[in-house]
């Protein structure tokens, strides 16, 4: 019996990029053990596959946004020890203390529903307290750090794992906010030395690059794992050595010829200007090609650049490939993000594009896009 065909789009993830990623942060984190960010279905790269494969190059503990994320990778049989990033609530406590997930808690309503359910389980759970340096998302003061401290001292079934913080500006070229987030997490480092707190951790892929005062105990990269810069301004030159991670390809499933003036796609927003060769692709904004790039975008197809035409639909999308005419063919391979011949193209372009960031494009590859493990 044959397999069950697979979407003619996919994302190429390639493994041994990840791992010399792996290896230039940790030439560049020293003895700081790093702890990668897989949150977000690892960044739009496959969590499972990512997961795995950190597993078995070395690296125990693995962070996730919320619960869920953990827990299916947990239920697909990854063995990690999981730190969650973001703030929850209360009806996930008993979940957390069941997976032995480690949580970031900044509200006394949350530490309480955990100790609460440790305490029915007969269990201890570790918790990592979230002090707010100036992100401005979640957190207690720096203030109240102790105080909320004290609380965590007074359950037995409660144990600090950790304390930390986040870099709301390490991207940028000026690093003087960074330096002032630094100071205050450093404070707040002397301030609770006697509580036995396990790991003080704060810098991310930024951190790591630009400001070794914020590596501390543990770091948490993300974006530059999958070999993708956090910004365009980082002061470090070796970000450029990071190699993209995934690649986005398609195919060519029709081809046609058309005269000049005709119209294509929803609204006839192009024109032909010339008889042209029009190419289909299969995939569009429910594969996670934003509409945005409609008009603007290019793509790799025999190694030569050829226009995207015409609005992106949602499983499909228009290229002229008059340049090709008598080369190009049905099943060519189609680059929108990766490397084809001499040229390539990466996610920064289309982020350009859009007016966003890497983060945006890759992470926004749907889930019915499949992602194909590589290993070189």
């Amino acid at each position: 019996m044959s397999e069950h065909p697979r979407h003619l789009t996919r994302a190429l993830i390639h493994l041994g990029r990840l791992t010399r990623n792996l290896r230039q942060l940790q030439a560049e984190a020293g003895d700081t053990p790093l702890w990668p960010a897989i949150k977000a279905n690892a960044y739009g790269h496959g969590a499972e596959i990512v997961a795995r494969h950190l597993v078995d190059i070395g690296y125990q503990t693995l962070c996730v946004a919320h619960a869920p994320e953990a827990i299916a990778l947990l239920d697909a049989g990854v063995r990690a020890r999981f730190l969650l990033l973001s703030a929850t609530l209360t009806e996930h406590a008993e979940a957390i203390v069941r997976h032995q997930l480690e949580p970031a808690v900044c509200t006394v309503e949350m530490l309480d529903a955990l100790a609460a359910a440790a305490a029915k389980g007969g269990q201890r759970v570790a918790v990592h307290l979230k002090v707010d340096t100036g992100m401005g998302r979640i957190g207690v003061r720096p203030e109240d750090t102790t105080a909320y401290l004290d609380r965590c001292r007074a359950s037995p079934c409660i144990r600090v794992a950790g304390l930390m913080s986040h870099l709301a500006r390490a991207d940028e070229a000026d690093k003087a906010f960074s330096q002032e987030q630094i100071r205050r997490f450093r404070e707040v480092v002397e301030a609770t030395r006697g509580y036995g707190i396990e790991h003080y951790h704060l810098a991310n892929s930024a951190g790591i690059f630009d400001l070794p005062q914020a590596r501390f105990d543990a770091a948490r990269p993300g974006i530059s794992i999958y070999g993708l810069a956090p910004s365009a301004t980082m002061h470090n030159p070796r970000v450029a050595d990071l190699e993209p991670v995934m690649e986005l390809e398609s195919a060519v499933t029709f081809l046609k010829e058309v005269p000049a003036g005709t119209g294509l796609s929803y609204g006839h927003a192009f024109h032909t200007v010339r008889p042209s060769l029009i190419a289909t692709l299969p995939i569009g904004y429910g594969d996670g090609l934003r509409r945005g790039l409609s008009n603007r975008l290019q793509v790799l197809v025999r190694g030569t650049r050829c226009r995207q035409v015409g609005r992106i639909t949602m499983d499909q999308t228009l290229v002229d490939v008059t340049p090709l005419r008598g080369r190009v063919r049905l099943g060519d391979r189609v680059v929108l993000i990766g490397a084809q011949g001499e040229d390539a193209i990466r996610a920064d372009e289309l982020a350009r594009i859009l007016d966003t960031i890497n983060y945006e494009v890759v992470t926004g590859i749907a889930e019915r896009v499949p992602r194909v493990p590589m290993h070189e």
